[in-house]
């Protein structure tokens, strides 16, 4: 009965966020697909999740119907996955990143699109536009992305990445990591069996 009810709800709200996906081109039109994105963001509420769902499900390379996508999350370009159980925490930003299952993250996340978004000329002058390298920024299922962290590189499967922490190069499975830059302070392997 539960699983019914929630399906029909999910079905009203892509009928509600169709419209904006629609505009957006399916995530085609950039500006059309930004203004969504900044549209949903603002929704209250559980109902406000429902319907992000449902607008990324429209516009994302692929977004799972079993998430959460809290109050004020924004992915800036469409090319992102979001598998089954993933938990996106308020304010979060995303660009071009793929969400193993049961991803959880905290609020205030920042995934950027690789490290090298912006070039420079031989001047040492910011080019405008869409110039630098845009890379798809895996974090692997499992993991842990505490609040305010920037992730800059993969987090692989089953890793935690500590609150505040700026990752800039890949994090190995099934680690705890923090600081700025992030370094892997132990192996999760290693804590478990301390208790």
């Amino acid at each position: 009965m539960k699983q019914s009810l929630k399906a029909g709800v999910r079905g009203v709200f892509a009928l509600m966020a169709w419209p904006l996906a629609l505009l957006s081109l399916f995530g085609k039109s950039r500006a059309g697909y930004l203004t969504g994105a900044h549209l949903v963001a603002l929704g209250p509420g559980i109902l406000g999740d429902y319907l992000r769902c449902a607008f990324y499900r429209w516009t994302l390379k692929e977004c799972s119907a079993e998430c959460r996508i809290s109050f004020g999350v924004i992915f800036s370009n469409p090319d992102a996955t979001v598998e089954d159980g993933v938990y996106i925490g308020p304010y979060s930003v995303l660009g071009r990143v793929r969400l193993g299952r049961n991803a959880q993250l905290a609020s205030l996340v920042q995934v950027l699109s690789g490290a090298r978004q912006h070039g420079r000329n031989e001047k040492g002058e910011l080019l405008t536009g869409e110039v630098g390298e845009f890379e798809a920024v895996e974090i692997g299922a499992n993991c842990w992305i505490g609040a305010s962290a920037i992730v800059m590189a993969p987090v692989g499967e089953g890793s935690t990445v500590g609150a505040g922490a700026v990752v800039t190069k890949a994090i190995p499975e099934r680690v705890i990591a923090v600081g700025n830059p992030a370094r892997v302070l132990r192996s999760l392997d290693e804590t478990k069996q301390k208790l």
